[in-house]
């Protein structure tokens, strides 16, 4: 302890955590999670571990339950960084949620949660998850559509059920952004190019990677998987890099 009675910042970062020995705590809990993953979470300001004068990173207690915090989110109500982000400043600044608000439920998909505005996917954004599987009632609920729009977007491929008939949490987040679009007079018919688009660059990645899928040695599939990743995150920041220069000259900016 200090003189003042506040405790020493040293002497709890020497008492810290490694981000090896985070990543230990988090694995089974999330076994996707990567050193990488920890480290991005920080550039994003949503974890801010302590230093030691050497500069490796010592983390707190309350940082391990904050990285708990935004990967459950992630996982289970699939926010996007920045409004994870918007829920822990609220909570540094004590701020309490609305009087009856409901909470987040369990591995459901919050219908008023926003598309993430802000920066470009990484290689993280790609990671293979825990299986959730929504039914067609789920589905519309989480949604917010009827029958009759699901319809339409089955029929012009934008969301397709798997081989059991189910949904994955993908299919919830493609209904709301066409929803949105349709408020802007974009029916469903009119996004068959953005289907098309995307099967081709999937395509494209799956003629680069399969060769690699077809090694027998043991690390084949995790470095095929990295390079799937790696590729995926390429090649949407490349699609939405084209998409605002021509914007830009729609709009003359």
């Amino acid at each position: 302890m200090t003189a003042a009675g506040r405790p020493d910042r040293s002497s709890a970062q020497r008492d810290g955590l490694s981000i090896g020995a985070v990543l230990a705590q988090l694995r089974d809990d999330f076994p996707d999670v990567t050193i990488s993953k920890i480290r991005f979470l920080e550039a994003e300001g949503l974890v801010q571990p302590g230093r030691t004068p050497s500069g490796y990173r010592q983390f707190a207690a309350a940082d391990v339950e904050r990285l708990r915090f935004v990967l459950s989110a992630q996982r289970d109500h699939y926010l996007p960084l920045k409004v994870i982000k918007e829920q822990l400043d609220a909570a540094d600044r004590g701020a309490e949620p609305a009087p009856g608000a409901p909470r987040l439920p369990r591995k459901l998909v919050p219908i008023d949660a926003p598309a993430d505005p802000g920066g470009l996917p990484g290689p993280d954004d790609f990671a293979s998850g825990r299986d959730l599987r929504l039914t067609q009632e789920e589905l519309l609920e989480q949604a917010a559509i009827d029958e009759a729009t699901l319809a339409e977007l089955r029929q012009y491929g934008l969301v397709r059920p798997g081989p059991s008939g189910f949904y994955d949490p993908g299919a919830v987040q493609i209904a709301r952004t066409v929803r949105a679009m349709t408020e802007f007079g974009i029916e469903p018919r009119h996004l068959r190019a953005f289907r098309a688009a995307a099967d081709r660059e999937v395509g494209l990645l799956e003629q680069i990677v399969t060769p690699v899928y077809r090694h027998r040695d043991a690390d084949a599939k995790a470095r095929a998987d990295e390079v799937v990743r790696e590729l995926a995150a390429l090649s949407v920041t490349l699609h939405t890099l084209l998409v605002k220069a021509g914007i830009r000259g729609v709009t003359g900016g």
